[in-house]
């Protein structure tokens, strides 16, 4: 996907999504503590097997930072932003 489709679609999805290097996207959630974060991830999981789409979590303390893209091409597609469209319901 070129830069700039990347970028019109990245306009279509919130704000505190990141586009890194015309790669991946990611966004950083923020929790109370670590069961609240962890529910986000279960949550967030569910939504990921039901579209045969994973992301990678990072789960922390208070934090859980998701990263995706389309592991079979190594880049970004259009599903990897509706799968963040889709992550950002769970606000």
């Amino acid at each position: 996907m070129i830069e700039a489709d990347s970028q019109n679609l990245l306009g279509q999805i919130n704000e505190e999504w990141s586009l890194i290097e015309n790669h991946h996207i990611e966004r950083t959630w923020g929790f109370d503590n670590f069961e609240d974060a962890l529910e986000f991830v279960n949550s967030a999981g569910r939504i990921c097997e039901d579209e045969g789409h994973h992301a990678d979590f990072e789960l922390g303390w208070g934090r859980v930072k998701v990263i995706i893209w389309t592991h079979k091409i190594n880049g970004l597609t259009e599903s990897d932003f509706i799968l963040a469209a889709k992550l950002d319901l769970l606000d």
